[in-house]
């Protein structure tokens, strides 16, 4: 018979259907309590498939006393109870890498706009404003941006910076030895150097609000920072406030702790460029996360072990 699955993660039909070409499904979208979680599971469920906003909680890992592998979707696990499952002997796996091209793109695409103020002209030229009317945006190229993590979509977004002639530094745990890029040892320090700052490190407890008011106030007035990590990294009063009071020039979020509720402080503000956490959704990207999944859990269960395993304890 079919390992049983049971995804939690929304997916589209013809997505459903190429797992069930191999698996048995359960499928209960957007389960982020512990009710829908418990309400979905089921004792004959062998592996879990979710997201790192949803994750699976302890009480439906114990009422699922066959799971054996839980999988998220992208490459965050933040909500997924990742020592607890280890107790079990549950693997565990992720799909890192799947879409990181994606994240990567949209970073300097809102970067782009939130910068070069793109939204506002639009709407101005619908208006019938010409150019000699509104205030002229700064160049993006020539400036300097700091990557506030540097893992796998890091990195990428770092390439991309450097094909617009941006310098670029970094904040992570640890310096890497692999890059030329300048390290900073602080969230804060990386914000005093640099004009662009880029939120692309891990959710969960250990960074949220990592970008606070100290942060914002070391970017200074002609800084924009763009968060495609996770809202809880940036504080949102914190970040209103510094866009009131012009203490940073600018923002772009495609992600906020409101969630999937628009950030009500920061909607009715022209400074700042907010998109759907869609940063890692695309055709290609969740097709590319869809496989990888698959092979994760053909190599479970072959007895090889998946093929991206979450090897850490912190939130991813």
């Amino acid at each position: 018979m079919k390992p049983l699955i049971l995804i939690f993660s929304p997916l589209t039909e013809a997505h459903r259907a190429q797992i069930a070409e191999q698996y048995q499904v359960l499928y209960a979208p957007n389960a982020s309590s512990v009710e829908a979680q418990l309400a979905a599971a089921q004792p004959e469920v062998r592996a879990v498939l979710t997201n790192g906003p949803i994750g699976v909680q302890p009480q439906a890992i114990d009422a699922m006393p066959k799971l054996e592998l839980i999988c998220t979707l992208g490459v965050g696990y933040e909500k997924v109870a990742i020592e607890y499952a280890r107790s079990r002997g549950i693997a565990l796996a992720n799909g890192a890498g799947t879409n990181s091209d994606c994240v990567a793109d949209h970073a300097m695409a809102i970067l782009l706009a939130a910068v070069r103020n793109v939204v506002q002209y639009d709407a101005a030229v619908r208006n019938g404003v010409w150019r000699d009317r509104i205030p002229w945006s700064p160049n993006v190229s020539g400036r300097r941006l700091g990557l506030l993590g540097l893992g796998d979509i890091g990195m990428k977004i770092a390439r991309r910076a450097q094909a617009f002639d941006i310098e670029v530094g970094y904040h992570s745990r640890s310096p890497r030895t692999d890059v030329a890029y300048g390290y900073y040892s602080s969230a804060q320090a990386l914000a005093h150097w640099c004009d662009f700052l880029v939120v692309a490190t891990p959710g969960g407890a250990q960074t949220r609000h990592m970008v606070d008011a100290a942060v914002l106030d070391a970017l200074g007035p002609q800084g924009f920072v763009v968060n495609i990590s996770r809202g809880s990294v940036v504080d949102t009063a914190a970040l209103d406030q510094a866009l009131l009071e012009n203490r940073i020039a600018g923002a772009a979020l495609d992600v906020y702790e409101s969630e999937p509720n628009p950030p009500a402080e920061l909607v009715g503000l022209p400074n700042v460029v907010l998109t759907p956490h869609i940063a890692g959704w695309s055709p290609e990207a969740v097709q590319n996360s869809v496989n990888q999944f698959l092979r994760n859990a053909e190599g479970h269960f072959a007895g090889r072990g998946p093929v991206s395993p979450i090897v850490g304890s912190a939130a991813g």
